[in-house]
């Protein structure tokens, strides 16, 4: 049993990069029961991952971390 506490492991960060760069950066709910099924997470922990993977994109694309679109 993986503890998810201390944040997901190599294999489950590789599943998630890979659909964060090359699916979606905004998966919708199917997509990301999907990917959450895939990497052995959570929905709640896939969601998560995402919202803090996209704000770390943002600040690197320079763009602001939140954004008030139709996709949030």
């Amino acid at each position: 049993m993986s503890d998810t506490a201390s944040g997901p492991t190599q294999d489950q960060l590789e599943i998630l990069e890979y659909n964060f760069s090359k699916v979606n950066k905004h998966p919708d709910p199917t997509t990301l029961l999907l990917i959450a099924a895939e990497a052995g997470l959570s929905e709640e922990e896939t969601q998560k991952w995402f919202k803090q993977r996209l704000a770390q994109w943002r600040k690197s694309e320079g763009l602001p971390s939140e954004s008030r679109s139709v996709t949030d």
